[in-house]
């Protein structure tokens, strides 16, 4: 019952030293936690996480909670944490989520979680654990096994450096050249990096000889130390021991266990080297002498909540096992253990379970009993907000007036809190914001708004209180929750990066040309030991490039590395390859700044929306757009109100948001009083924009129509004359809306999804468009030639590289066709509730290849799509597969720009090897789109079968696991199909001569030459930067960054860097992630700053030595000239002009310190004063 806060029960804190807690209960009253109730019926909606949230305060035990399965127990989690307030732990013992005798093993965030839950475990006093039913199944480590493997760290410990980093790889933590992942570590000197298990950051340990000095945690992003700790816990990395006692135990019972040639199994032969195998998980057993249950490791005083029908869960769990193992055994070379081995048996864990005091739960009333109570809960009626009514939140004040009791809101989000809030604001309510759950229940204000995860609301009349979830006033919704964020991904970085160059790959030197990268090479010039870049010209000759001068290499892209050409030094190879691309060059600058002066010259329209209709809009978009995501939306908005005509790309990962994106331009510009045409490849596609548009704007008096073959010739014909006439506000349709260009009204905004789709006809169409109207393009993979576009700085470019939260990377598999894997990938997806695409790209054999799946399938409902169905039969066909009508849909190509099909997270391609790298990607996006990991499996002929560019095509898309890595593959693709030109067709030619990076440079300078009138200067070298000898040692030794490639990127950074403060960032990202810097390293940074000084100079020269030395100045320096001529005058014994361009000095500067000093003074003494310069 509800009581005032007067008479609260008084609730100890989760630790010993926490305040206490005021706390009304609304459900739970005391004879529950006294032990009298066993069972409790009618937890309605939120009733139950309340009531066992309530039970938690009250007992001095630990709880564990089981849920039915593994969905249910992350709702059961979300909503616990919000009833707990803190005011207790929550933790999760979360499922594998991989099938029994899988042949990988669970992602390291999973394995993480579990082992953090069981350290726990045993000590836990109070609190909830949540596990779903089947877990209790599952077979685990002894219960002294984490304990007994843990590192506990604290500052001023006595450590051996290096004993810490073997009993960190025996502990299963794998040594990386940096740390991005759970389980990983990294040394670098004095410092260890290690993401322990468990913890939600890494730990950067910083060791003063064997001694700790400091433990920092770090970001895995940016490699930046933060707060500091006094200690801390390292769990071991697995729940499956590797260290050689334990891989000794395991072959001895393996041997024993199965019979023949153990040597044969892969499983034996990866442990006995050392190697977690994939699925090492399900041969636990063999590790221990005995094995526990979650059970097991429960406290005697554990209270188990579990579901009503407990016992048909776990034994349909464990049907399923068997009917998996009956799949799995037949392979010799991976032979599994009995399900009675690797799981314990039901009767085992429910006898183990009924030694713990238990309570049984349901939502349903449970038959009355002596110990039964069915609480007092109501369903919430229905209270939907209609948008489009007169009053939207009629229904709702009519339940607030007839209700007495008190009230909360629950919204998924901020926005959705703020729009709640309003809708309530100025009626006269008792209404506040709260923040959590204790700060409403102890609350005096009638009414309460809060974020928070609830699927569904409830009302309990005694306790007089109502608890109304976002999904009863707005219908469904998206679960939306913050991930750790990606750093934005700088697209001209991408293609400039060299940290992925391998040995013979090859690079682009602006002076030398296309050569092979051979690695880094430490070599003593004159007494002075420096790094540098090996490369390797035509006929063995070698180059060696000082780091320092990293900004004259880039990475070669243009066609694929064996087909790179190969300059010959001392030539005019090089040169004459530059100039015929120079020439090339200068025609498509021309052309480009044509199509730019046509539309610069005509004025874009100037669009203008009102800001309260567009927050209105916006609220009606059911995520949280990502940090990416809304940068881009402010950038296409800013062009749209801009002046000057808009041509964008968007590219954004398949479900990565790139829609939403143009429907709050259609927004801005039919609110502008325009019209706008959005252009898509398919059919399919036009009809889901279609509804999607129609329902963002179902509120709003904007006419959407869509153009495809489903509408009659009348249909057509009445469409067009709503285009002609101004009634059509927005036309969605396929390369037929081309057809109709002149027939709008006044169109203002072309919207083009999925443009690597579209034939170079078509796209001769959409160009004429270009310079008539606003253009937003929307892709995954940009097409070479709109990349080549966008780069060259013609065209805007917004990158979403930022996956929606939830969205886990496409874990992919490359492999021939093999019935088994195919029948496990199939079961897999159908046992966990979702479905399968199975592409095959050839309608003549789809059949056949269809009762091949459905024998090996026979669990699976099957339909085949294709193109060449009926419209009608094939539309139907998708659209029974989007309401999971039939599981596994055998389909070509068709799907590649297909409807969103959240539950299909299983993709199987056959014959892979026929596709082009941006399908592959597009087809491997239609999966993923959930938070569940999704599979891709690309079925290929042996490697012996497939051309070679097959072969890279499915090697580069097998590597670029990554969300986000839509942008990387084009850059790949560049590699594999050659650049292409800007404008023509072409695919070959100048760019495959002087590779991409340094085509789109000169195109840049080209543009922006003849932007600014001047003729373009296209021969003269570039601006290499300084060249400066010190003869000093100026380098990142190897063992302070020992990983090459880590390297190389420094070096390339540290060059790229245009101001002091990016290099004094530099210094400390450096300091804090390798130690102090090195004697070498120091003056590697101070040789980066004279440098940038002598950059802005116009210097281009540097030379000292023990005697003296000398300055070169370009023709165009900007030295102060009355500086140097007093110089010279003052001191003439030391200082000496050489013709107009030479500086010489004689001074003693046999000390490093003093040769660094007095050329920084002599810098500082020839920069003009900022008055002087400009005066000159």
């Amino acid at each position: 019952m509800w009581r005032d806060a007067g008479s609260a029960t008084i609730i100890a804190g989760p630790f010993p030293d926490a305040p206490l807690v005021p706390e009304p209960t609304f459900l739970i009253a005391e004879p529950l936690a006294s032990g009298r109730v066993s069972g409790l019926g009618s937890l309605i909606g939120a009733s139950a996480p309340l009531a066992f949230a309530e039970l938690a305060r009250q007992v001095d035990a630990p709880l564990l909670m089981l849920a039915d399965d593994p969905r249910h127990a992350d709702q059961l989690e979300a909503e616990l944490r919000f009833f707990s307030g803190g005011d207790f732990p929550v933790l999760h013992f979360v499922e594998w989520e991989t099938l029994p005798w899988d042949s990988f093993s669970p992602h390291q965030d999973i394995i993480s979680q579990r082992l953090l839950v069981l350290s726990k475990l045993p000590s836990m006093q109070r609190g909830v654990i949540i596990a779903s039913a089947p877990a209790l199944l599952q077979r685990l480590p002894p219960l002294d096994y984490v304990a007994a493997r843990s590192l506990s760290l604290r500052t001023g410990q006595q450590l051996s450096h290096d004993e810490f980093t073997e009993s960190l790889v025996s502990a299963g933590y794998l040594r990386v050249p940096q740390v991005s992942e759970h389980g990983e570590f990294a040394v670098r000197g004095s410092l260890i990096d290690v993401f322990p298990m468990g913890s939600l950051q890494p730990v950067r340990i910083d060791f003063f000889d064997d001694e700790i000095e400091s433990l920092r945690y770090f970001s895995a992003e940016s490699q930046i130390s933060g707060d500091t700790m006094a200690s801390i816990d390292l769990l071991p990395a697995r729940e499956v021991p590797l260290d050689d006692e334990a891989i000794r135990a395991f072959r001895s019972r393996y041997r024993e266990r199965f019979e023949g040639q153990p040597g044969r199994s892969r499983v034996y032969r990866d442990v006995s080297d050392g190697i977690a195998h994939g699925g090492i998980e399900y041969y636990l057993p063999l590790f221990f002498e005995q094995t526990a249950g979650l059970a097991d490791y429960l406290p005697d005083s554990c209270i188990v909540i579990r579901p009503d029908g407990l016992d048909g869960l776990l034994q349909r769990t464990w049907a399923e096992i068997e009917e998996r193992h009956e799949l799995c055994r037949l392979d010799p070379e991976r032979p599994v253990l009995d399900p009675g081995e690797t799981f314990s048996a039901t009767e085992a864990v429910t006898a183990r379970l009924d030694r713990q005091r238990s309570v049984r739960y349901s939502a349903q009333s449970l038959a009355e009993g002596p110990n039964i109570r069915n609480l007092p809960t109501r369903m919430a009626p229905a209270l939907k907000v209609e948008a489009r009514y007169e009053d939207p939140v009629a229904a709702l004040m009519q339940f607030l007036a007839s209700f007495d009791g008190r009230v909360l809101f629950t919204t998924d989000s901020a926005g959705r809190r703020e729009q709640v809030y309003e809708l309530l604001a100025g009626r006269d309510l008792d209404l506040v914001r709260v923040d959590d759950w204790p700060d409403f229940a102890t609350g005096k204000h009638r009414i309460g708004v809060a974020i928070a995860p609830l699927e569904n609301g409830v009302l309990l009349p005694e306790a007089r209180l109502a608890i109304i979830s976002e999904q009863q006033l707005f219908g469904d919704r998206v679960r939306t929750s913050r991930r750790r964020r990606r750093a934005a991904r700088d697209p001209e970085a991408i293609i400039r990066q060299l940290d992925d160059l391998e040995e013979g790959s090859p690079v682009v030197h602006a002076e030398y040309g296309v050569g092979r990268y051979i690695g880094l090479i430490t070599l003593d010039v004159g007494g002075v030991e420096g790094e540098f870049l090996h490369l390797e010209y035509a006929d063995g000759d070698k180059l060696y490039v000082p780091v320092h001068a990293l900004e004259l290499i880039s990475r070669y892209t243009g066609t694929s590395p064996e087909n790179a050409p190969l300059h010959r030094l001392g030539s005019d190879q090089w040169e004459k390859a530059r100039q015929r691309a120079i020439r090339k060059i200068r025609d498509a600058a021309a052309e480009l700044l044509d199509i730019y002066a046509r539309r610069a010259a005509r004025a874009g329209h100037h669009f203008r929306w009102a800001e309260a209709d567009y927050r209105a809009f916006e609220s009606g978009f059911p995520f949280d757009p990502t940090d990416d995501q809304a940068r881009t939306i402010d950038e296409v908005l800013g062009d749209l109100a801009s002046e000057d005509p808009m041509d964008r790309i968007v590219c954004g990962d398949v479900g990565f948001g790139k829609t939403e994106v143009a429907l709050r331009a259609t927004f801005a510009a039919v609110h502008g009083g325009k019209q706008v045409a959005v252009l898509v490849p398919t059919t399919l596609l036009a009809q889901q924009h279609g509804q999607n548009f129609r329902d963002r704007f179902a509120d709003w008096p904007v006419r959407i129509e869509v153009l495809s073959r489903f509408q009659s010739p009348k249909q057509v014909r009445e469409i067009v004359e709503g285009l002609k006439s101004g009634a059509v506000d927005v036309v969605i349709g396929t390369h037929k809306l081309l057809q109709h260009t002149k027939s709008f009204k006044d169109i203002g905004l072309v919207i083009i999804d999925e443009e690597h789709r579209f034939g170079v006809r078509h796209k001769e169409a959409i160009r004429s468009l270009r310079s008539e109207v606003d253009v937003l393009t929307l892709t995954a993979t940009p097409i070479p030639r709109t990349l080549n576009m966008a780069m060259g700085g013609i065209r805007d470019m917004s990158l979403i590289a930022t996956p929606p939260a939830e969205r886990l990377s496409v874990k992919t598999f490359v492999g021939e066709w093999n019935d088994v894997v195919i029948r496990e990938a199939c079961l897999r997806e159908i046992k966990r509730g979702g479905q399968v695409y199975f592409v095959h790209n050839r309608v003549e054999d789809i059949g056949r290849i269809g009762e091949r799946i459905a024998k090996l399938v026979p669990e699976a409902t099957l339909r085949v799509g294709h193109g060449q169905m009926p419209e009608r039969e094939l539309e139907q066909v998708m659209l029974d597969f989007y309401h999971r009508r039939f599981n596994v849909l055998l389909c070509t190509t068709i799907i590649e720009s297909g409807i969103d099909v959240p539950t299909a997270n299983t993709i199987i391609i056959n014959r892979a090897d026929r596709f082009g790298l941006a399908q592959l990607h597009q087809l491997r996006g239609r999966v993923g789109r959930s938070h569940h990991r999704a599979y891709a499996y690309l079925v290929a002929p042996p490697k012996a079968a497939m051309t070679a560019d097959a072969v890279k095509r499915l090697e580069a898309i097998d590597s670029l696991e990554d969300l986000g890595s839509g942008f990387t593959l084009a850059t790949h693709d560049l590699e594999i199909r050659g650049a292409g030109e800007l404008l023509g067709d072409e695919q070959s030619g100048q760019i495959q001569e002087i590779g991409f990076s340094l085509y789109t440079e000169l195109l840049a300078r080209a543009v922006e030459s003849l932007r600014a009138g001047r003729e373009p200067d296209l021969d003269t070298p570039f601006n290499a930067g300084v060249d400066i000898n010190l003869h000093v040692a100026a380098l990142l030794p190897d063992d302070y960054v020992p990983d090459v490639h880590l390297r190389l990127m420094l070096y390339k950074r540290i060059s790229g860097t245009k101001t002091a403060d990016d290099l004094r960032d530099l210094q400390v990202e450096l300091i804090d992630r390798f130690g102090l810097l090195p004697g070498a390293t120091k003056n590697l940074m101070r040789m980066a700053a004279l440098k940038q000084r002598a950059t802005a100079l116009g210097i281009e020269k540097i030379d000292a030595a023990d005697a003296g030395g000398y300055l070169v100045f370009g023709d165009d320096s900007r030295i102060d000239p009355v500086a140097l001529v007093q110089l010279v005058q003052n001191d003439s014994r030391s200082y000496r002009l050489q013709g107009s361009h030479r500086l010489s000095f004689r001074l003693d500067l046999k000390d490093v310190e003093a040769r660094f000093r007095a050329i920084e003074e002599l810098i500082g003494k020839l920069t003009p004063e900022p008055d002087s310069e400009q005066v000159s």
